[in-house]
C-alpha cells in the first residue's frame, strides 16, 4: 500500500524537476542567441570614411589649388621664431601664388622645427629644410610640386628680401622649390638674382637676427656646424 502511494509521488517530483530543467535550458539558449545577435550587429556596423581636409598637391593641381586658396586666405604677415630671435616678414600680395604657398605651408605647420640649413656670410641665409626624416614625411603628406617664377612684379633682391630658390633638379624654367626660402643678408642686396628667382616678401623686423645667423660657423657645404632651428612660423596681424 505504501509503495502504491510513493510511486506516484516519485513520478510527480521527477516530472517537476524535468520541467524546471527545460525552462532553464530554454533561458540559456535565448540568452545566448540574444548576445550573439547583439555582437553580430556591432560587427556589421559600417565604418564612416572621412575625406582628407587638403588634397595631395602635384604639378597638375597645385596652381589651381593656390588660385582659390589665396582668395580665401589673405594673410600677409609672418613671424619666424629661431634659435637666435624673431624675424617678421611682410608677404607681397602681387606674387599671389608664392604668398599663398607660404601661408598654406605655415598653416600646415610645415616650417616648424626645420632649419636654416645653408648660410653664406655677407650673402644669404636659406631655410625650410632639414635632414630630419620627419620633415621628409611631412613633405610627402603635403605633396610634390614646383612653382613657376614670378619675377616681373618690380621686386628686387635687396637686403632683407625673402625669395624662393629653384628646385634642386635641373630645369630651364627655374621652377621654385615651394618648401624652401632664402633671405638676402648682403648690404646692397643681390640684384643679379632678380631675373631668376621670385621675391615674394621682405623682412620688416629682425634683420639683426638674420645677421647673427649669417655669422655662424659652417662646413664646406655652407651647412651650420651647430644646427640653427626654425622653431615656429606663424601668421600675425
Amino acid at each position: 500500500m505504501k509503495f502504491q502511494l510513493l510511486f506516484p509521488m516519485v513520478i510527480g517530483i521527477g516530472l517537476l524537476l524535468m520541467s524546471c530543467e527545460d525552462k532553464q535550458t530554454s533561458k540559456d539558449k535565448n540568452t545566448s542567441i540574444a548576445k550573439d545577435s547583439i555582437i553580430s550587429k556591432i560587427k556589421s556596423k559600417p565604418k564612416l570614411k572621412t575625406e582628407p581636409e587638403f588634397p595631395v598637391l602635384t604639378d597638375n593641381n597645385a596652381m589651381e589649388f593656390f588660385l582659390e586658396y589665396e582668395k580665401e586666405n589673405p594673410e600677409d604677415k609672418v613671424r619666424i621664431t629661431t634659435d637666435f630671435g624673431i624675424i617678421e616678414i611682410q608677404l607681397y600680395n602681387k606674387t599671389k601664388f608664392h604668398r599663398a604657398n607660404f601661408v598654406y605651408l605655415t598653416k600646415r605647420n610645415y616650417f616648424n622645427n626645420t632649419q636654416f640649413y645653408r648660410v653664406v656670410k655677407n650673402f644669404v641665409i636659406q631655410g625650410g629644410s632639414s635632414d630630419d626624416y620627419n620633415i621628409a614625411k611631412r613633405r610627402k603628406k603635403i605633396g610634390h610640386y614646383l612653382l613657376p617664377p614670378d619675377t616681373k612684379r618690380g621686386y628686387t633682391h635687396k637686403r632683407g628680401a625673402i625669395s624662393m630658390p629653384s628646385s634642386e633638379i635641373e630645369n630651364a624654367y627655374k621652377l621654385a622649390s615651394p618648401f624652401q626660402f632664402f633671405i638676402i643678408q648682403r648690404e646692397g642686396g643681390a640684384n643679379y638674382l632678380d631675373r631668376d628667382y621670385t621675391v615674394f616678401g621682405e623682412v620688416t623686423s629682425g634683420m639683426d637676427v638674420v645677421d647673427k645667423i649669417a655669422n655662424v660657423k659652417t662646413d664646406e657645404g655652407d651647412w651650420p656646424l651647430s644646427n640653427v632651428y626654425i622653431r615656429k612660423v606663424e601668421l600675425i596681424n
